[in-house]
């Protein structure tokens, strides 16, 4: 693995003026949630394009639906189980007065998504309402954590011939400026598949028989590799596009579309078997958009960014349980 692939590429999710971005950890094993801040409110939209997701709130982003802002977005490890953590970020939230207006009361809207990560230790432990409220006491609009942290605390990819021979995930961000408007991507990346650098070199993914630098899981495929059982729904990439451009549902909804081409950039290959979700937020602060072509070609490039920062930021795993040891991109680089 050439050095020179191993920077990260600069900027974060925060440097979108009112976005604030908090991580926290659930205690026994290797698992976390991330919340994206927006108390004030922000136009969300998704896509939704993997087989096997696990959401909350969702439906309400369709641009037909009444609802026009939500609050705050999280991503979660733990499975379904972690999406009890969306309970804590709407407590955080109400409890400070944010949220949409119905009657006496105050709802905060906060979609979100989850990755699986039960397999590292103990299952039983897994993010919930006090996590998420945890996020939400961390979140700062300073540069955020890259790497083992929230909901990339137990994110592995190259698991497509077995989690024996996965490599660390992680969380990971980027942001490009174009004119006056800014757009960024916080990703957990747990996919199934290898991560690549622009120019398709392997960052990580799944590693030879022997346990070594990874191979490359498209190549052993198409040279008739078989791959190992999977689960649907065992891997995921989640994402967190946000902008300062001024966007109706419907905008953010095509934004959401064109932001995942960036998966297919920095992933590969992108399964069936996983349940990537990407969601946008749109705070209006720099004006409206003229061109959201130009703003959907930054959205893909900062997903791919932000996918191989996640890898390149991320440390090793020790053995939990019956899994064993689980090597970041790091230890490759530092045993040349």
């Amino acid at each position: 693995m050439p050095e020179s692939v191993t920077l990260l590429a600069p900027g974060a999710l925060t440097d979108v003026e009112g976005i604030a971005v908090g991580h926290a950890a659930a205690a026994g094993r290797p698992t976390g949630c991330t919340v994206v801040l927006c108390p004030q409110g922000a136009v969300a939209g998704v896509a939704q394009r993997g087989g096997a997701p696990g959401t909350r709130e969702t439906d309400l982003l369709r641009p037909e639906n009444s609802m026009q802002q939500v609050h705050a977005i999280l991503l979660t490890g733990g499975s379904a189980f972690g999406l009890d953590a969306a309970s804590g970020v709407m407590h955080w939230l109400e409890e400070r007065g944010h949220g949409y207006a119905v009657g006496p009361a105050r709802v905060p809207i906060v979609p979100a998504a989850v990755l699986f990560d039960l397999w590292l230790g103990d299952p039983r432990i897994r993010p919930d309402a006090t996590t998420g409220y945890a996020a939400c006491e961390a979140a700062s609009t300073a540069a955020t954590m890259q790497g083992n942290a929230g909901a990339g605390l137990g994110a592995t990819v190259g698991k497509l011939f077995g989690i024996e021979r996965a490599m660390k995930g992680g969380i990971g961000t980027a942001s490009l400026r174009l004119g006056r408007f800014t757009v960024a991507a916080l990703v957990a990346v747990n996919a199934l598949g290898d991560v690549i650098d622009a120019q398709g070199r392997l960052l990580a993914g799944a590693r030879g028989e022997d346990g070594g630098a990874p191979t490359g899981s498209t190549a052993a495929l198409l040279a008739g590799a078989g791959p190992a059982a999977v689960m649907a729904g065992m891997a995921t990439t989640l994402g967190v596009v946000a902008t300062d451009a001024l966007l109706y549902k419907a905008q953010a909804t095509q934004l959401a579309g064109l932001a995942c081409h960036g998966l297919s950039r920095a992933v590969s290959p992108v399964t069936s078997n996983d349940g990537d979700t990407l969601f946008t937020l749109a705070t209006g602060t720099a004006g409206a958009a003229g061109d959201l072509n130009a703003l959907g070609t930054l959205a893909a490039e900062v997903v791919a960014r932000a996918i191989r920062n996640a890898v390149l930021a991320a440390t090793s795993l020790p053995p939990l349980g019956a899994t064993p040891a689980i090597p970041a991109a790091c230890d490759l680089v530092a045993s040349r």
